[in-house]
């Protein structure tokens, strides 16, 4: 058994060992973490009338890094610690208990109180070792699931299973292209996103922002739609997918050769480590090769996760070294089509309405297209439970339908975005066009249901993806920034402070 006692005055972490377990809490000014267990509120003894003008809030996190164990609360050494008001009675019940599994677990509340003169020992908890549970048990993935913001983690597929047997499994009327269903796709991005662009132009200042947020995501429209070109899901006739790929990327500056490349392997490759081209978790070797790299990952990783497909935009696209020579030629001429359009769109923007209105009616739309790009992308293969593997343990049925998420957003978004939040399917077979991706997800739901990970969009999911996701860790998947180096993570803690539960 271990006995934690957190001291504020000292300002350092504290931790006990016994039998293998090790717990930490850490505490800073801010907010108050550790509000109930099972859903039970801590309300220890209550605190006087008189005093509540010395009240004040402080902050505890607990961060655990050890085998799953049971973490059960025990009465506080002072009786005035820990209260919400003072009609409220005390913890009668000290034995209940909650299996977590490893990590950082930030269960916020920010009413609670702790009066000035009593914060030398803020909180005493106890762990226990327990009998492990494994994701294979119902309850757990149940409380994990909780835990990190989803509405289901699923069971870990079988290894004899293969990516062939889901494909098989669903319909063929999902596989047929009709030509109708992905000109209406077109009609809605163009009608949608000239809708936005009359909405800039007629909105006073202050609904501007408004107007960006439409704009940018009707455009993500535009890259859903070169996606399905790109896959060959769009159209029977190739030719035409290429140049309607083309042309719906150009505004977005994005070359469609070079993109399809590399997104072709991401699908090959689907979270694979050193090959999947889109995003990985940082490599501990990378984090701390220099402090400025450090610094430049842990706010990138951090609070401007949600704008990091512009750093992976150029990143993996522009640069002729990253391609082979048989892809070269094509590559090229992507190139050309989006210089061109910088070269004539941007100054003609700029002639007919200023620089204010590039930045006003080009540059926070794209934005917004990029806020949706990485969002999208990093909700769709990044939590804590989602392993990225070598080659040599990496199973592709396994990577798809386990490690590929579902998420529901606001209907209006999944529209603008041609449902390309429908994920599942789509990692199942790239061939599979946008508007069958609901059906195709019936179909999945019905004979692989207990398998897939579930989420709707929400505080929680993302506030886990931006402030657990970051180093690599062969045994827990990933190992926050601020565990690794904590006086540098003042973003990440900001973050755990501001970003709702």
């Amino acid at each position: 058994m271990v006995c934690l006692c957190c001291n504020d005055e000292e300002g350092k972490r504290q931790g006990a060992k016994m039998e293998g377990i090790q717990a930490w809490a850490e505490v800073s000014p801010n907010s108050l973490l550790l509000r109930h267990i099972n859903h039970i509120p801590i309300l220890p003894l209550p605190f006087p009338r008189e005093k509540e003008n010395e009240l004040k809030k402080a902050f505890i996190s607990f961060s655990f890094s050890s085998p799953q164990f049971t973490m059960a609360s025990s009465l506080t050494a002072h009786s005035l610690l820990l209260f919400k008001a003072s009609h409220h009675k005390p913890l009668t019940k000290p034995n209940i208990a909650s299996h977590y599994s490893p990590g950082m677990f930030n269960l916020n509340c920010r009413s609670r109180l702790i009066p000035n003169g009593f914060r030398h020992h803020l909180v005493r908890t106890v762990a226990v070792p327990v009998e492990p549970l494994t994701v294979e048990t119902e309850e757990y993935r149940k409380q994990l699931a909780e835990s990190y913001g989803f509405n289901q983690i699923g069971e870990r597929l079988p290894d004899n299973v293969t990516l062939k047997d889901v494909v098989n499994s669903l319909p063929k009327e999902v596989f047929e292209i009709d030509d109708v269903k992905a000109l209406k796709s077109v009609l809605i991005s163009v009608t949608s996103y000239a809708l936005g662009i009359f909405m800039i132009s007629k909105a006073p200042w202050y609904l501007l922002p408004l107007a960006w947020a439409w704009t940018g995501t009707a455009i993500t429209g535009f890259f859903v739609i070169g996606h399905d070109c790109a896959h060959k899901s769009f159209s029977r006739n190739k030719l035409v997918e290429d140049i309607v790929g083309t042309l719906a990327f150009m505004p977005l500056i994005y070359p469609y050769e070079p993109w399809r490349f590399k997104h072709d392997k991401h699908h090959a490759k689907t979270n694979m480590l050193n090959e999947d081209t889109a995003w990985h978790p940082v490599w501990k070797d990378e984090f701390d090769s220099s402090p400025l790299l450090r610094k430049a990952i842990i706010y990138g990783y951090g609070p401007f996760r949600c704008w990091m497909s512009i750093a992976h935009w150029l990143m993996w696209h522009f640069d002729l070294k990253k391609f082979r020579p048989t892809e070269l030629e094509r590559v090229k001429i992507s190139l050309a089509c989006v210089f061109a359009f910088m070269a004539i769109g941007w100054p003609l923007i700029i002639y007919k309405t200023g620089i204010m209105g590039w930045i006003k009616f080009w540059l926070m739309p794209w934005l917004g297209y990029h806020f949706w790009m990485s969002t999208f992308t990093m909700v769709h293969h990044t939590a804590p439970h989602i392993p990225f593997k070598y080659s040599e343990e990496w199973n592709a049925a396994q990577a798809q339908l386990n490690g590929t998420v579902h998420c529901d957003y606001p209907k209006w978004i999944e529209i603008l975005c041609h449902d390309i939040n429908v994920h599942i399917p789509h990692h199942v077979s790239p061939r599979i066009p946008s508007y069958n991706l609901r059906a195709a997800h019936k179909s999945i739901q019905e004979n692989w249901g207990k398998y897939l990970n579930e989420a709707s969009w929400n505080w929680r999911l993302m506030k886990t993806i931006m402030t657990v996701c970051h180093v690599y860790d062969k045994e827990q998947n990933y190992v926050a920034f601020d565990e690794l180096a904590p006086e540098e993570s003042r973003p990440i803690t900001f973050l755990k402070e501001a970003m709702p539960n």
